[in-house]
């Protein structure tokens, strides 16, 4: 954040017989100086400007001080860099880096800052769906937005793989007003969002916000047949594995897959039949631990139906494990082959890494702020999150392209932005170019410098 300058200078306790002053008296300053390198993930992928053209300006347009694709950038680059509420903005409106990175380092008007302040973006965020209104005139257009983080995704690979898995997960967004479709979870024990989200490894395909008095996998069949329409409308040949847990195991995904040439691997989620069916499995595990003194599992591949719900029969995968604390089964049901999968490497190779999903999902919610959904409407909130999720595209860009092979190769967002992007330095404006001058003793300029080659070489 920038400093005011100011004669003033406070006395602190000598050190080894020299006087330590302060004052604010050094100018433009920022906390966020490496955020820079976002700039270079930006031109890398141009997330800005695509997204950007995703909203609708109604303005008079000759009387428009701050233009749309700046604001979608100042709101992205200031989610990314932890700044999660339109009130940080009326102080980030000053910074010169978010003004660098925005495209806005003078004002354009005399009573106007570079950047807008948070009443401007809080009418960027708030506009109605229809008829611009006499505040609210910047509308945007939900579905160009939901196909852009596929076509992000799509436009990272130089080549086609021949697989890929998507996975699928309903989390809780808690809220603590009265806003628009909230509802009491009782799995969850709050109120809250009950947002719907689908990723292919750290690419993150939707993010949709969703009313909590629902199903885990209401409306995951229309996601899905969207998102892979757009996937193999460029890669035709590609094999799709959709991965979730025992809330998804539903008919109506499952039959969709089947009629359409996906394969799925779903939870599924115990009871007495099935229980009943392993009950041998489950005796040898038993007696298996009570010999060793450890856990032991064992593995049952067999063909399922339900009483009522399913249409066919379908392969299941069990689970029979006896640990310390007892038995603990657990059951898969799926449409990959058993000459493909056996039953153990189905389930604790290629289920089980579902569970790094939930690792994203925390990145999301936890380091992108993407639970701030306060506003009064869903369709604000659902803007929201889609804010907060460019940003975290913006900073998978960065570690996708700029930080493989560097002992951030497996940084969290988190970490990535308090050791590469929150960085103090001096920024210098004259008329020919704008200096950032970071500290000379910065411990991981190595890495900065690598990213930011990598990155530029990328966009060129």
């Amino acid at each position: 954040m920038p400093t005011e300058c100011s004669s003033e200078l406070f006395g602190l306790s000598r050190v080894e017989g020299r006087a330590v002053l302060a004052g604010f008296d050094g100018g433009a300053v920022s906390s966020d100086a490496g955020a820079l390198l976002l700039g270079s993930a930006d031109r890398a992928i141009g997330l800005v400007d695509r997204f950007a053209v995703c909203f609708e300006d109604g303005r008079a347009q000759e009387q428009v001080v701050h233009r749309v694709r700046a604001m979608v950038a100042q709101r992205v680059f200031g989610i990314a860099l932890g700044y999660e509420d339109v009130n940080d903005h009326d102080e980030l409106r000053h910074d010169p880096v978010l003004g660098a990175l925005s495209g806005c380092l003078e004002a354009r008007h005399r009573r106007c800052a570079a950047l807008a302040g948070k009443s401007t973006l809080n009418r960027l965020e708030h506009a109605p769906a229809g008829a611009p209104g006499r505040y609210h005139k910047i509308g945007h257009d939900g579905g160009a937005i939901e196909s852009l983080f596929v076509d992000l995704f799509l436009d990272a690979h130089k080549q086609p793989p021949k697989r890929i898995v998507l996975d699928l997960d309903a989390t809780d967004d808690p809220v603590h007003g009265h806003q628009e479709g909230r509802f009491f979870h009782g799995y969850y024990d709050c109120y809250c969002y009950l947002p719907l989200y689908i990723f292919c490894g750290r690419h993150l395909l939707c993010a949709k916000l969703r009313r909590a008095n629902i199903d885990a996998s209401a409306g995951a069949v229309e996601e899905v047949e969207r998102i892979v329409g757009q996937i193999r409308a460029r890669w035709p040949r590609v094999r799709i594995l959709l991965r979730a847990d025992s809330g998804f195991a539903r008919e109506a995904l499952m039959a969709w897959c089947e009629a359409h040439q996906v394969d799925y691997l779903f939870g599924l989620q115990r009871n007495k039949r099935l229980q009943a069916q392993i009950a041998d499995e489950m005796a040898q595990a038993e007696a298996a631990s009570a010999a060793t003194g450890k856990p032991a599992r064992r593995f049952a591949d067999f063909p399922w139906t339900t009483l009522k719900s399913w249409s066919r029969r379908r392969r299941v995968v069990a689970k029979a494990e006896w640990t310390r604390g007892g038995a603990n089964p657990r059951f898969v049901v799926t449409s990959l082959k058993a000459s493909a999968y056996g039953a153990r490497e189905l389930y604790e190779t290629l289920y089980c890494a579902r569970g790094e999903m939930e690792n994203r999902i925390k990145e999301c919610q936890l380091d992108l702020l993407a639970d701030r959904t306060s506003a009064a409407t869903l369709r604000a909130n659902q803007l929201r999150l889609w804010f907060a999720s460019m940003a975290y595209v913006l900073i998978c860009a960065l570690w996708r392209i700029g930080l493989k092979d560097t002992q951030f190769a497996a940084a969290t967002c988190g970490t990535i932005r308090l050791k590469l992007l929150k960085i103090g330095a001096q920024v210098r404006i004259s008329v020919r170019r704008v200096k950032v001058a970071i500290a000379s003793d910065y411990p991981w300029q190595h890495e900065w410098a690598l990213a930011h080659a990598r990155l530029s070489a990328a966009a060129a």
